[in-house]
C-alpha cells in the first residue's frame, strides 16, 4: 500500500477524535488503490471458487467500498466530538465484506484454498495497519472482521492436527503486526521531532527577521536625526554664502564664494548618498537626467581641487581633448561625485608633482558621445596585487594610509557602482613609483554640439511682489537670522517664533500672508502647530504654510503635507526656490501648493 504522511488535527483534549482524523486522512489519500486490491483478491478467488462466486464477492465488496468512500468524504467535512466513533463503525462493517473472501477460499474444495485463506487474512491485517499506522487503536477495531474470520477457521479445525499448526501462525502474524506498528510509531515520532525542530527554527528565523526589521527601522530613524543635525548647520553656512553673494564682492572673493557654495552642494550630495545607502545596496538608486552644460560641470568638478593642489605645492592641469559637446543630458551630481572622488584621492595621495585631469570626447553619432574623465597623478603608484582589491568595500591599499589620511575605503566602491549604474565603468592603470591613472568612461545623449550663448547670472531675489507679512517659525537662531536678513532685502515684514506653541499663539493674534514652519522644535513641533492652526478658527486658518524639512526622506515630506502644509522646502534653504514660492503667495494656498521646484534644485537641496 502507498503510505501517507497526512495528519489531521484533532480537537483539543479529544484523543479519540484525533486518532479517527489521522486514520481518515490516511485512507482518503489511498482510497483509489482500494479498488485495485479488491480486483486482485477477486482474481485470487477465481482459482479456488467458481467464477460467479468470485464475481458476486467482487460486486459486493466494490459496493461496500464505494459506500465507505462516500461516508469518509462526508466525515472529512465534519469536525466534532462524535465523528471519531462513526468512522471506525462504518470501516468495520465494510471490512466484514473483505473478510468473507478468506472464508470462501477456506471452505472451497480447492487444494490451494486454505493457503489462500491464510494469505488473505494476513494481507488484510497488513493493509489495515499500514493505512492506519498512526492510529493503532483504530486499526485493531477496524481489522476485527479478519480476527472473526480467523476464529471461524480455527474453530473448524478443532480436534484435528492442523488446529495446532494454524494456532502457531497467530504469534507469527501478531509479531509481524507489532513490528510494523512499532516501526511506524518510531518513524512518526522522528517526523514529529523533526517538525518540532523545524517549527523552532522557523520561530528563531522569524525572531531574527523581526530584530533585523527593528534594526533597519532604528537605522532609518538614526539617519533621519543625523540628517536634521547635519543640515541645520549647513543651512547656516550655505544661507550665509547666498546672502554674501548678494553683496558687492571682488572677482577673487566671488570665486572663493563660489567654491564654498559648490563644496557645500557636494557635501549635501554625499549626505544624500549616506541616507540612500539602502537604495545603493539594493541597486535602486535613482539617477536624474537633466541638461548639463559641460563647461559648467567642468568648473564645478575642478573648482575645489585647484585650490587643494596649490596648497600642497602640486601642479593642477585640466584639459579637453577630442570632440566635446556643449550640452548633454545626464546626472551632473552623480558624475561630479564620481570624478571628484578620483580627484580627491589623487590630491590626497600625491606629495609632489602634478595632477592631470583630462576630459576626452568621442562622437559616437549625432545624438551620442562617449566621455573619458581621466585623472592622472604622480604619486607612489599601486602594485598589481593591490589593484585586485582596490574596489573592494572598506579596503585601502595601505592600512597605514587610514591613520594618515582617514577615510572608510568606501569611496571607490561607491564610485564604481555608480559608474556601472550609468552604464559606464572605472578603470585604472598604475606603475609603482610613477603614479596612477583612473578613468571614468560613460556615454551621454547630446543636446547641443555647438557652444550655447552664455546666459546671464540669475540672482536669488524675489520678483516684484508686494511686501508680505511672514511668520518665521525656527528654533535655530542662525537660521532665523538668515531668513530675516533675506526677507528684509525685499522689504518683507517678518515676525519670529522659537517653537510651535509660540507660533500658534502668534497666529491667533494677527494675520500673516505666509508662515514658514520648521518641523523639529522644542515645546511643540511644527507638524502639531500646523494642525492646530488649520483646525482653529483664527485669522490664519487658510494662510499658506511652507514647512522646512531637514530630512531627505519622502515620507517626512508627505507627513508635513498631511498635517496641513501647502509645500515644503529642504534645508539648506535654496533662496531661489523660496523666491519662486513667495511669488505665488498672492494666489493663495492653491497657488503655493502648485509650486514645484526644478528637479535639479530639488536634488541639490535635498
Amino acid at each position: 500500500m502507498v503510505e501517507s504522511d497526512g495528519v489531521a488535527k484533532a480537537l483539543p483534549g479529544d484523543k479519540r477524535a484525533g486518532d479517527a482524523a489521522q486514520a481518515l486522512t490516511a485512507i482518503l489519500q489511498t482510497q483509489y488503490l482500494r479498488y485495485l486490491i479488491i480486483a486482485s483478491w477477486a482474481v485470487g478467488l477465481l482459482g479456488t471458487v467458481g467464477w460467479w462466486q468470485a464475481l458476486l464477492w467482487f460486486v459486493l465488496t466494490l459496493g461496500a467500498g464505494s459506500i465507505r468512500g462516500v461516508v469518509e468524504h462526508k466525515l472529512s467535512h465534519r469536525v466534532d466530538a462524535g465523528w471519531g466513533m462513526i468512522f471506525p463503525a462504518v470501516a468495520t462493517i465494510t471490512t466484514a465484506a473483505w473478510a468473507i473472501a478468506p472464508l470462501m477460499a477456506w471452505f472451497s474444495a480447492s487444494a490451494f484454498g486454505q493457503a489462500l485463506a491464510i494469505a488473505l487474512i494476513i494481507s488484510g491485517y497488513v493493509l489495515v495497519f499500514a493505512q492506519l499506522r498512526s492510529s493503532p487503536r483504530q486499526a485493531i477495531i477496524i481489522s476485527s472482521p479478519y480476527g472473526a474470520a480467523a476464529a471461524i477457521i480455527l474453530f473448524s479445525l478443532w480436534g484435528t492436527p492442523e488446529f495446532w499448526s494454524m494456532l502457531g501462525v497467530l504469534p507469527f502474524t501478531v509479531a509481524g503486526l507489532f513490528v510494523l506498528v512499532t516501526m511506524t510509531m518510531l518513524r512518526e515520532q522522528r517526523i514529529e521531532a523533526f517538525q518540532a525542530h523545524q517549527a523552532h527554527l522557523i520561530e528563531e528565523l522569524e525572531a531574527a527577521r523581526d530584530k533585523a526589521n527593528a534594526a533597519n527601522d532604528a537605522k532609518s530613524n538614526f539617519l533621519g536625526v543625523i540628517s536634521h543635525e547635519l543640515r541645520t548647520p549647513m543651512n547656516g553656512v550655505l544661507g550665509a554664502a547666498q546672502l554674501l553673494s548678494a553683496t558687492r564682492l571682488e572677482s577673487t572673493q566671488r570665486e572663493y564664494l563660489s567654491i564654498i557654495r559648490n563644496s557645500g552642494d557636494n557635501l549635501l550630495s554625499l549626505l544624500n548618498d549616506i541616507l540612500d545607502m539602502t537604495k545603493i545596496e539594493a541597486g535602486k538608486m535613482t539617477f536624474e537626467v537633466v541638461d548639463v552644460v559641460v563647461e559648467d560641470l567642468h568648473r564645478r568638478i575642478t573648482g575645489p581641487f585647484e585650490a587643494q593642489a596649490e596648497a600642497k605645492g602640486l601642479t593642477f592641469v585640466s584639459t579637453f581633448e577630442g570632440e566635446i559637446p556643449a550640452v548633454v543630458r545626464g546626472d551632473p551630481l552623480r558624475v561630479c561625485q564620481v570624478v571628484q572622488n578620483l580627484l580627491s584621492n589623487a590630491v590626497k595621495f600625491t606629495d609632489a608633482g602634478d595632477i592631470r585631469y583630462v576630459v576626452r570626447g568621442q562622437r559616437i553619432s549625432d545624438q551620442r558621445v562617449g566621455f573619458e574623465f581621466s585623472v592622472t597623478d604622480s604619486g607612489a603608484g599601486i602594485s598589481a596585487t593591490d589593484l585586485e582589491r582596490l574596489f573592494q568595500p572598506f579596503t585601502q591599499v595601505d592600512a597605514s594610509s587610514t591613520r594618515r589620511f582617514g577615510g572608510t575605503g568606501l569611496g571607490l566602491t561607491i564610485a564604481r557602482r555608480m559608474a556601472n549604474i550609468m552604464d559606464g565603468d572605472i578603470t585604472v592603470t598604475s606603475v609603482v613609483g610613477e603614479g596612477s591613472c583612473f578613468t571614468l568612461t560613460v556615454e551621454a545623449e547630446v543636446v547641443e554640439w555647438a557652444r550655447p550663448v552664455q546666459a546671464e547670472a540669475v540672482e536669488d531675489e524675489v520678483e516684484d511682489v508686494a511686501s508680505l507679512r511672514v511668520l518665521v517659525v525656527e528654533d535655530h537662531p542662525v537660521n532665523r537670522m538668515i531668513l530675516e536678513a533675506w526677507m528684509s532685502t525685499a522689504a518683507h515684514v517678518t515676525a519670529t517664533a522659537e517653537n510651535g506653541q509660540l507660533a500658534v499663539d502668534a497666529a491667533r493674534e494677527q494675520p500673516f500672508d505666509l508662515i514658514i514652519m520648521d518641523v523639529n522644535m522644542p515645546v511643540m513641533d511644527g507638524l502639531t502647530a500646523t494642525r492646530l492652526i488649520r483646525d482653529g478658527q483664527g485669522p490664519n486658518a487658510q494662510t499658506p504654510i511652507v514647512v522646512l524639512s531637514a530630512s531627505a526622506r519622502s515620507e517626512d515630506h508627505q507627513a508635513g503635507l498631511d498635517a496641513g502644509a501647502d509645500a515644503y522646502l529642504n534645508k539648506p534653504i535654496d533662496f531661489g526656490a523660496l523666491a519662486e514660492m513667495m511669488s505665488r503667495v498672492p494666489g493663495g494656498r492653491e497657488a503655493v501648493g502648485r509650486a514645484a521646484l526644478p528637479a535639479a534644485e530639488q536634488s541639490v537641496a535635498a
